[in-house]
């Protein structure tokens, strides 16, 4: 097993999990990376592109994802695979990143959550309440259902009675359902075992501030929410 040190150029615009991935790959298409080679560390990494963790991480599920690394628990990532020469823009390039995606929703859905508890009729809290249950039984089983999520989402944005709150929410769940790397590194960590009962416990918080009509907590719960979305998901 060699373990290789490169020398990586730092990135600097919005997108930096695409170029330090595309950069890793074009070490490993020049032959700078064998297979069974160990990749630098997260915090080696870090430093040689000028970055955070979190556009590291993404890159690197990027790179697993796609079937050329894997890692083993305390050692670190390992080359699994080559490119060949015509891989080189697979098919999550071109949707929209994971960090669009929570940036988006961060700013957005608490608004629409204040609205909603605001807004919400007593059908809307009913269909509300009816989503929750099933997340909780789901949960209680042991399991994450993604579509469940969605839907509560979509109906406390429906709650808003804001035509383009709701339409904003079901353009985020048709570029979730789209973003490859999403789902890579959703199924990696919410899906957790000590993540799903956390995750059901918060919206059950913010299904009751919105019975309440209580819309500062519900934004703050929101808020919450959101912020403990982007660290489970970076948790990678």
């Amino acid at each position: 097993m060699r373990w290789i040190s490169m020398n990586f150029n730092p990135v600097t615009n919005k997108r930096l999990y695409i170029q330090i991935y595309e950069q890793i790959i074009e070490q490993m298409k020049s032959g700078a990376f064998k297979v069974g080679d160990k990749l630098p560390s997260e915090r080696e990494l870090c430093e040689q592109f000028g970055v955070s963790r979190a556009p590291v991480r993404q890159a690197m599920s990027a790179l697993e994802m796609n079937g050329f690394t894997y890692s083993r628990q305390g050692e670190g990532v390992f080359i699994k695979s080559l490119p060949a020469d015509e891989m080189y823009s697979p098919a999550f390039l071109s949707n929209v990143s994971p960090e669009d995606i929570v940036e988006a929703r961060m700013n957005i859905e608490p608004l629409i959550v204040r609205f909603a508890a605001m807004r919400a009729t007593e059908e809307d809290l009913e269909e509300l309440n009816e989503t929750i249950k099933q997340m909780e039984k789901e949960t209680n089983e042991g399991v994450y259902v993604p579509e469940t999520d969605e839907k509560l989402h979509n109906g406390i944005a429906k709650a808003s009675h804001n035509d383009l709150y709701i339409q904003f929410m079901a353009t985020i769940s048709s570029a979730m359902k789209q973003q490859q790397m999403w789902t890579f590194i959703r199924d990696r960590t919410v899906t957790r075992p000590d993540f799903r009962g956390v995750n059901f416990h918060e919206h059950k918080n913010l299904i009751e501030a919105i019975e309440d009509h209580d819309e500062e907590k519900a934004e703050a719960l929101m808020k919450l929410h959101m912020d403990n979305l982007y660290e489970r998901y970076w948790k990678v």
